[in-house]
């Protein structure tokens, strides 16, 4: 099993969302959530921050920590085939942006970013953390957890 830590950005402003276009390894485009791998010896809390600015070019700040999200893909639904099944473990965090200017990642997995109105997120073939960190967002739970999010139609790991 191949186990993977992120951090992931959910910034909510004026009734959009922030979100990423990520080019996948199966050259497939899918909106996401700005974020991605912690690196060794580096705390989620600066991944996520460093993460929003190498993808879109914007400061970030940490407003609060929403919730950690694990899940397992099965080896029969990753991208790339031939890998074992994948546990993902995402911390979420409510980000403001203070600064700078939205771009796209320069040599990178993004090929661009935008502020969508939420009510068109349900439209968009996305990545199930985006319907992750929204419920996290919209209901802010106690124990930081919330109920799975099924994955198929327009939404995928």
């Amino acid at each position: 099993m191949d186990l993977r830590l992120a951090a992931y950005a959910v910034c909510v402003e004026d009734g959009r969302v922030l979100l990423t276009r990520a080019v996948q390894p199966d050259g497939e485009m899918t909106w996401t959530l700005p974020g991605g791998r912690v690196e060794h010896a580096e705390d989620p809390f600066d991944a996520v921050i460093r993460e929003v600015a190498e993808e879109t070019g914007l400061e970030a700040v940490v407003e609060r920590l929403l919730g950690v999200d694990s899940r397992v893909v099965p080896a029969a639904e990753r991208r790339l085939p031939g890998r074992p099944e994948l546990q993902n473990i995402g911390v979420f965090y409510l980000v403001r942006i203070t600064g700078g200017r939205l771009r796209p990642e320069p040599n990178g997995e993004t090929a661009g970013s935008v502020r969508t109105p939420l009510a068109d997120v349900t439209g968009l073939g996305r990545s199930s953390l985006v319907d992750i960190g929204l419920a996290l967002a919209r209901t802010v739970p106690a124990t930081g957890h919330v109920a799975p999010v099924p994955v198929g139609g327009l939404i995928r790991h």
